[in-house]
């Protein structure tokens, strides 16, 4: 239980990293210096990290039996701008509590 929320956790800031990258460098670059490669490359690695964090997410809920609400906002929270940094301490303590049940 411990390593797919690491994992998804992990993955998680990651992705908003990215998204914030996407929003913050990436399209200015495209818009302001006519640089749309930038959104090319950064939005490459965002979408891999979106689709990463998703798989993740439905791991942790199959291991952690949680409800497909909690999917959701995990997907509500990597469309928010710091979504993902927000819900990190939720998730960083329902990774404890499960921790501590399982074992």
């Amino acid at each position: 239980m411990k390593k797919a929320y690491q994992r998804f956790r992990l993955i998680a800031k990651w992705e908003g990293y990215s998204y914030l990258a996407l929003l913050g460098i990436a399209m200015p670059l495209k818009y302001a210096a006519d640089l749309p490669m930038a959104v090319t490359i950064i939005g490459s690695i965002h979408g891999f990290l979106f689709v990463a964090m998703g798989i993740l997410a439905l791991d942790v809920r199959q291991e952690a039996k949680h409800s497909f609400l909690w999917v959701l906002t995990a997907f509500i929270a990597s469309i928010v701008p710091f979504g993902t940094f927000y819900w990190d301490k939720k998730w960083e303590k329902e990774q404890v509590k499960m921790s501590q049940i399982k074992g």
